[in-house]
């Protein structure tokens, strides 16, 4: 069964370009939602009501490329893998369809647009693109070696939070360090979804995930990080004096998080999946809740 049938695609370019549509994941936009509304809330909270429109455009094109690359490079690093995987195995380059030396130019191809956009911004958020790009380009070889690739990828994930806060205040407070934590955690918990679907044929192939590290004990360590993110998101809302607002959209994301375990209660491929789906809702209310208390302060 391929659970990622449950995603809404978008529209596919005719002919070969659709490969390389689909190395991206263009056709699946969760992963570009669940880098953009980390993004946005650093956005607003950086500016306090609404970012400058060019800033706004960077860091959104942004977030679509960067995701993108992120994409191209993590399926060149596991088409050792992906050929086994049931999810994955029909990916261009675990087919053949692509060559690894076509994944790296586009690849580079994309991290070069996206450095252009930053190249537009001060000289703290073009310094910290660089460490972006170290994120996301060593993320993929995580899972060879650690159990916590899903944290790594929180850091890679988040990244343009601090990022946001440098294009628009010229530097990093400790709010933006909290958001980040923040977004570490929900997306070491919405990615352990996700490697829930993919646990039992990671195993066969040696490959490491933090649903295999929790075991039995998976939805007792994901109510863990979800509660942590709540906390820090929490912290945000106090040290940022949110309005009712904020509060009420933390509230609306809790209960939104309360029906991904029931989906996934009984830890099955489908349900899992679309627990992982439904993050891109808990983001929207976050951001819907913070964008409301900074704009009308």
């Amino acid at each position: 069964m391929d659970q990622e049938r449950y995603e809404t695609r978008a529209a596919e370019p005719p002919g070969r370009w659709r490969l390389y549509w689909k190395l991206m994941r263009a056709d699946r936009p969760i992963g570009t939602l669940l880098l953009l509304w980390p993004t946005w809330w650093a956005l607003w909270l950086a500016a306090d009501g609404l970012p400058p429109l060019w800033t706004l455009l960077v860091f959104s094109a942004g977030v679509w490329l960067t995701r993108s690359a992120g994409c191209v490079i993590n399926d060149y690093a596991d088409r050792w893998l992906d050929p086994h995987v049931e999810r994955t195995r029909d990916r261009p380059l675990a087919s053949g369809a692509l060559s690894g030396r076509e994944a790296l130019w586009l690849f580079a191809a994309l991290m070069l647009v996206a450095f252009a956009l930053v190249l537009t911004m001060n000289r703290l958020t073009i310094a910290l693109s660089f460490v972006g790009l170290f994120l996301a380009a060593s993320y993929p070889y995580l899972k060879r070696h650690t159990y916590l690739p899903q944290v790594y990828l929180g850091m890679a994930f988040g990244w343009s939070i601090p990022m946001a806060f440098a294009a628009v205040q010229g530097t990093v407070p400790p709010l933006a360090w909290l958001l980040y934590a923040a977004n570490i955690l929900w997306s070491t918990a919405y990615d352990t979804w996700y490697a829930m679907v993919d646990r039992e044929d990671d195993l066969k192939m040696g490959s490491r995930s933090t649903a295999i590290l929790f075991g039995d004990m998976d939805l007792v360590a994901q109510g863990v990080l979800y509660g942590l993110m709540f906390l820090a998101l929490a912290l945000v809302g106090a040290r940022a004096q949110l309005g009712p607002w904020y509060w009420l959209g933390l509230a609306v994301a809790a209960v939104l998080v309360a029906y991904e375990f029931m989906l996934a209660r009984r830890r099955e491929r489908g349900p899992c999946f679309r627990a992982f789906l439904h993050n891109n809702w808990v983001g929207m209310a976050v951001f819907a809740g913070l964008a409301a208390a900074v704009m009308t302060r």
